[in-house]
């Protein structure tokens, strides 16, 4: 039984239960000194306990009888924590070799693969010698396994404490916040404010790189699925170049954080911003169907990108413009040459495997292809998901002097899926929703929780599914990307952004209810729980200005479009 202190009613120790085994541990144990024990059981490193159903970070303390289970690095959120415990190291050894009175702002901006891109601004240089001395001072700091203590702070206490260290953008976020105390992580005296759990020490980050990369640092971290092994950092130079584009427009906007758009919309500029961006957009979308005309021999425009990036009104739009040069573009969807489905490939739990390019009849989709290149007719086919079989309906087609296809599906890039037609007549452009808006500076968004919401949202329209359905797809889905659509993105002639700076805002009010349905106990709860956090940092806005064809409306409804 647990011994009570009789004097202060008090226990002196606790029934912990962790894989169907009860063990008495004293009071004051933390979670972390419980997880050394049942470490050997894991094969990666543990993370995160989760108590009774809610997660506690390592460094807290047992405070009643309980049941535990662990989440490790391999996990989303034990990832998230490594990636979170990384960056404040980083954010430390930068303030301690650079000098905090040299820095004016220090910005985590956004994931290019395994890598995260800092950008700087203030009185020094990122030299190869200065990221040395950086990397160097992140491994003292590892080495020494440095405690990271968590405390809550008044709001006025923490405000004054992160105006003393210039980070204005945390004062101004905590605005919104609508709490009268915030969680502030102190490590060995440099305090910062993060979205999130965080590990208990620094000795836990076994694996980071950091690089010079432009003009600022790439912290490199392993991947969830490998979390013991650091792969070489590929560049991608066009993507690079696609987010630097949004985020100094974000700049320019004077949208660069999540607490800059909620004061614009504060002050009546929400409006005037929808308007801005959409311009912006559309400004993007003509240069891109300037280039197609301008390069003589185009007929296949061949369109990919992630789940959620808008492709569909994308490709409205885009035709929209190939229209004001006067061609006639005609929609095409990959989808149609789905094999039938019993010689779909499946996936090693049962599933099918729509998503891998054996899924696709590349083969009939290359003739049809190549003949309408030769002027000849062709019946284009229709696939039936109800029946699972490809149908041929009467779609004909026959491409005139001014016509263009306008090819959507998620092996556009592969020329693999096109391996037939000369290179000279595609052109390959990849979209997809490439978020720079900040939570703070050294709080970044994740591009793939602006998709996953979009997505939420839009299947809850127009499919019926719940969001508990839409977050258990998809690590899924993100998996089919990352096999069939990231590794091709560089080889695309044109990147599209379709992010829109003010769109959370507008999805907040559709995205709440739905993942307010997911019950405690649920896998997906952890998931739901993040996310509803993550929006309320946002004000809610109404849709009714919203453009009609504006990308954002493919998700919430109202679109001009068929989507």
């Amino acid at each position: 039984m647990c011994g009570m202190d009789r004097m202060n009613g008090k226990k002196e120790s606790y029934l912990v239960t962790v894989d169907g085994k009860t063990r008495e541990y004293p009071a004051g144990i933390t979670f972390g000194e419980i997880a050394r024990v049942y470490q050997k059981n894991y094969p990666h490193q543990i993370a995160l306990a989760v108590r009774n159903g809610k997660i506690r970070e390592l460094f807290k303390k047992v405070d009643k009888d309980c049941t535990i289970e662990f989440l490790t690095v391999s996990d989303d959120t034990g990832h998230k924590t490594y990636n979170r415990t990384a960056t404040i190291i980083l954010m430390k050894a930068i303030t301690e070799v650079v000098g905090a009175d040299k820095i004016d702002r220090i910005k985590m901006e956004f994931a290019i693969g395994n890598g995260y891109y800092c950008s700087k601004s203030g009185d020094f240089e990122v030299t190869d010698e200065l990221v040395e001395q950086v990397k160097a001072k992140m491994q003292e700091y590892i080495d020494k396994d440095l405690c990271i203590i968590k405390k809550s702070m008044p709001l006025d206490e923490a405000n004054a404490l992160f105006e003393t260290q210039k980070m204005t953008d945390k004062v101004s976020l905590f605005r919104y916040r609508g709490n009268s105390t915030v969680n502030v992580y102190n490590l060995d005296g440099y305090y910062d404010y993060f979205y999130g759990f965080m590990l208990p020490s620094t000795g836990y980050v076994k694996h980071f790189d950091l690089q010079k990369y432009k003009d600022g640092f790439m912290l490199i971290l392993p991947s969830m699925e490998n979390p013991t092994e650091l792969e070489a950092f590929q560049p991608s130079p066009k993507l690079y170049s696609c987010m630097q584009i949004a985020s100094g427009w974000g700049i320019k906007l004077g949208v660069d954080t999540v607490s800059d758009l909620n004061n614009q919309i504060m002050a009546g500029g929400f409006n005037e911003l929808v308007l801005v961006q959409e311009a912006l957009q559309e400004r993007r979308i003509s240069e891109i169907a300037s280039d197609i005309v301008s390069r003589n021999g185009v007929k296949f425009v061949m369109i990919a990108g992630p789940s959620s990036s808008g492709k569909t009104t994308f490709a409205h739009r885009l035709s929209v413009q190939l229209r004001t040069y006067g061609l006639v573009p005609h929609p095409i969807a990959v989808d149609d040459y789905f094999v039938d489905r019993e010689n779909t490939p499946k996936q090693p739990n049962g599933d099918y495997d729509f998503e891998c390019l054996e899924a696709i009849d590349i083969q009939q989709f290359n003739q049809d292809m190549c003949d309408l290149l030769e002027g000849k007719k062709v019946e284009l086919p229709t696939f039936n998901f109800v029946t699972g079989k490809r149908e041929y309906k009467g779609n004909y087609k026959q491409l005139g002097v001014d016509d263009v296809l306008v090819i959507e599906g998620i092996h556009g890039l592969n020329d693999k899926m096109s391996y037939a037609l000369p290179a000279e007549s595609k052109y390959k452009i990849y979209i997809s929703a490439l978020t720079t808006l900040n939570i703070d500076e050294h709080n970044r968004i994740p591009t793939t929780d602006g998709r996953l919401l979009r997505r939420m949202v839009r299947d809850a329209r127009t499919r019926g599914a719940t969001a508990k359905r839409t977050i258990q797809m998809w690590p899924s889905v993100r998996n089919g990307e990352t096999k069939n659509i990231f590794p091709f993105q560089e080889s695309a002639d044109a990147m599209f952004n379709s992010a829109l700076i003010y769109e959370l805002a507008v999805l907040k009010q559709f995205a709440e209810p739905l993942l307010y349905s997911i019950e405690p106990g649920e896998p997906e709860y952890f998931e739901a729980v993040r996310l509803l956090k993550f929006l309320s940092y946002f004000l809610g806005v109404s849709t009714e200005h919203l453009p009609n064809n504006s990308i954002v409306r493919e998700f919430i409804g109202g679109s001009c479009f068929k989507v």
